[in-house]
């Protein structure tokens, strides 16, 4: 048997000694148990239901339980799901019988799976083990509420969201775009669609990729894809959802739409059809199929014609394309000739965060990043700090041939120019190469100012941000005096500073990412407890989601006097996002989202999983002037270890990064035992004698509240 979530659960914690299983609920989680193909025969066994114990994190609550049968014991026979409501549950565990006999139409002959969703609260629940009981199975304890809802396998398992959505008043209508595919990081990710509501598959898809305005699912056995709508007031309003559909001919698939009679039900009636009855025809090609009564991922149209969602046409922003005079320096030589694997021309080390992404050979090095713009390569300039200041009017040449969508950093030592203290590197500054190409796109010039650090502690290069998926192929990097005859050498364009410690002198701040709401409270407790004040990264969407009660979380802490900064809008690798648009879409709608909910302005940014590059620096200076760019110098590794068999090491992290000199941290409060050791964290900062405060303060912000 396979027992799991769906990846959208929070804090899943197997206890294999009492034969529970504990998980934060959000509105699209669930949780389920298969059986080994091809099936359960579990009546026929002489079982006559399932029992198990359970306890939710709040009176009152309630969670669908469903059973997958199928029509026959076999691999291909078609499968059918229905639901039995489970409603008056409590913070004590109870335990809960479902005769079969309670799921009409379900084959209890050949049982496929149960799955646990729809729960209608968030924070921590608890089930214990489930069993097939024999007989005529009596019920539990439990008041229940049942429904029926039979269908395909290929469907979603979801129940209707309380909320009600419309568009315009009464009399007008627009279209009512449910997802536009805008965004791989909200779906794959936040797991919403364009209204910010549930939408994810049913984890069982080879992959799900978002690019154009489409989304492609690549699907394995009897997957599903499902989208929210929020309890849509349709009627005498919209004629039917619209969607363009490319697939191979012979396609075969099936659309349902759940619909109650009030938006406060939780027993969902389903529709569905197949394309065979919708009389869709799959070419191969990309066909609009429109009906009245399906249910589709673009939009609600207007009236009885049926129509796909226009994709909206967005400008790319002013980018200033002015120059300046070319300059000559004193010196010429070659940086990295790529002869040799693991040494430069200067007898220093290059090499890369992975190494299957690049290759040297004959004198050239060929870049395959695949549009990972997290993964870096790196040639250094010296074994220490190198002052490369004599070389400002001179300019970084890079030969190449392909792509030139990546950035180009200059990176500087930290003040001692000792490896063995953190940060190490102290910054650095990123340019975009593509701006800083000829016409022939062979030769990259960049001058050595437009690298906005201290250059008398320059120690090495770094080619990253790679946002595409075509190669690069670099045959030489060196100093060169001055740029061909006729070569335009672009402005500088500001890029917002990057900042992995405090400035403030003896100064010590804790950088929080988002969390899981339910342990919010907990991370208040410790913070107030130790009488500190930190700082809050917040994601854009989720505060829009009245679901989580994430905005009355920050509120709160907004009160207690922490400070509140940006994260993104939907969590992406924002350097990897196509365009500069898509870049200001997420910082705007961040910016925007923040606003809304906590009535709070910020200067400060910390980008998603620490990617960062020339264009997202280029583009937070101009939307954001005089912005921060956050990075850290004591990692926590929650995102190793928390969940692992030793969590202990998130705390052997702290406790080496701390001794390497770092004093500001980044961590989630996604994880419990991360949230367990917040104390121990903060008790190990104070025992350096360093003041603990917010980010603001730390980065002697005049505008910060004073100490």
């Amino acid at each position: 048997m396979i027992s799991t979530d769906d990846g959208s659960c929070t804090a899943l914690q197997a206890d294999t000694v009492n034969k529970k299983v504990t998980f934060g609920a959000k509105a699209n989680c669930f949780f389920y148990t298969t059986f080994p193909a091809p099936c359960q025969t579990a009546s026929t066994d002489g079982y006559g239901g399932i029992t198990f114990s359970i306890k939710a994190p709040t009176g009152g609550s309630s969670m669908l339980v469903e059973i997958q049968t199928a029509t026959s014991c076999s691999e291909t026979a078609m499968a059918k799901n229905s639901y039995f409501m489970v409603s008056g549950l409590t913070e004590n565990t109870q335990t809960v019988t479902i005769p079969f006999a309670q799921w009409p139409g379900a084959n209890a002959a050949s049982v496929k799976a149960f799955v646990f969703g729809s729960f209608s609260s968030t924070g921590t629940w608890e089930i214990g083990e489930t069993e097939l009981v024999c007989g005529a199975a009596s019920g539990g304890s439990s008041s229940v509420i049942v429904t029926t809802s039979i269908r395909s396998s290929t469907t979603s398992k979801v129940g209707l969201s309380a909320s009600t959505t419309t568009s315009t008043a009464s009399g007008a209508c627009t279209d009512l775009l449910i997802d536009d595919w805008s965004s791989q990081s909200r779906l794959t990710f936040l797991f919403y669609n364009a209204m910010l509501l549930p939408s994810s598959d049913d984890g069982t898809m080879a992959s799900i990729v978002v690019a154009e305005n489409h989304v492609t699912l690549t699907k394995k056995d009897s997957s599903y894809f499902y989208s929210m709508l929020g309890c849509t007031s349709a009627t005498n309003k919209y004629g039917g959802i619209g969607l363009t559909i490319k697939a191979a001919a012979g396609t075969i698939l099936q659309v349902e739409l759940q619909t109650s009679a009030s938006c406060d039900s939780n027993t969902p009636t389903s529709s569905v059809l197949s394309s065979s009855q919708l009389g869709w025809t799959f070419s191969g090609t990309e066909d609009n199929f429109n009906q009245v009564v399906t249910f589709g991922p673009l939009a609600f149209y207007c009236g009885n014609t049926g129509s796909a969602y226009p994709i909206p046409s967005l400008s790319q922003p002013a980018i200033p394309t002015s120059t300046v005079p070319a300059t000559s320096g004193p010196n010429s030589f070659v940086i990295d000739a790529l002869t040799n694997p693991d040494t430069n021309a200067l007898g220093f080390w290059h090499g890369g965060d992975d190494t299957t992404s690049y290759s040297i050979s004959a004198g050239k090095i060929t870049f395959t990043m695949k549009g990972n713009s997290g993964l870096s390569w790196y040639t250094k300039l010296s074994g220490s700090c190198s002052d490369f200041s004599s070389n400002d009017n001179g300019y970084l040449h890079i030969e190449y041939t392909g792509s030139a969508a990546f950035s180009v950093a200059l990176q500087q030592h930290n003040p001692t120019c000792n490896d063995e203290v953190a940060p190490y590197p102290e910054t650095w500054d990123d340019v975009e190469a593509g701006r800083y190409s000829n016409i022939a796109k062979t030769d990259i010039y960049i001058p050595m100012t437009h690298f906005n650090i201290d250059r008398k502690k320059a120690i090495g290069l770094a080619f990253k941000g790679f946002y595409t998926t075509a190669t690069t192929t670099v045959s030489m990097i060196e100093l060169v005096k001055t740029v061909p005859s006729g070569f335009l050498v672009p402005s500088k364009l500001d890029t917002a500073p990057l900042y992995f410690s405090c400035t403030r002198p003896n100064s010590f701040a804790f950088a929080i990412d988002d969390g899981d709401p339910a342990l919010a409270q907990q991370v208040l407790e410790a913070v107030n407890a130790a009488s500190i004040k930190v700082s809050f990264f917040t994601v854009g969407a989720p505060l829009l989601d009245s679901g989580n009660n994430l905005t009355n979380v920050y509120n709160e802490m907004l009160g207690k006097g922490h400070q509140m900064a940006y994260h993104s809008f939907t969590h992406p690798p924002m350097e990897g996002l196509p365009s500069y648009t898509a870049i200001d879409s997420e910082l705007t709608q961040a910016i925007d989202a923040v606003q809304k909910t906590l009535n709070v302005k910020s200067k400060y940014f910390r980008p998603p999983f620490g990617i960062e590059g020339a264009r997202i620096r280029q583009r937070l200076a101009s939307v954001i002037p005089s912005s921060k760019f956050v990075g850290w110098s004591i990692d926590v590794e929650d995102y190793l270890w928390a969940l692992s068999s030793t969590p202990e090491k998130q705390l052997e992290a702290f406790k080496r990064d701390l001794a390497r000199g770092g004093n500001l941290v980044v961590m989630h409060y996604l994880y419990p035992t991360t949230v367990q050791y917040l104390p121990q964290f903060i008790a190990l900062a104070k025992a350096t004698g360093k003041q603990l405060m917010r980010v603001d303060q730390c980065m002697e912000d005049p505008e910060a509240p004073p100490l």
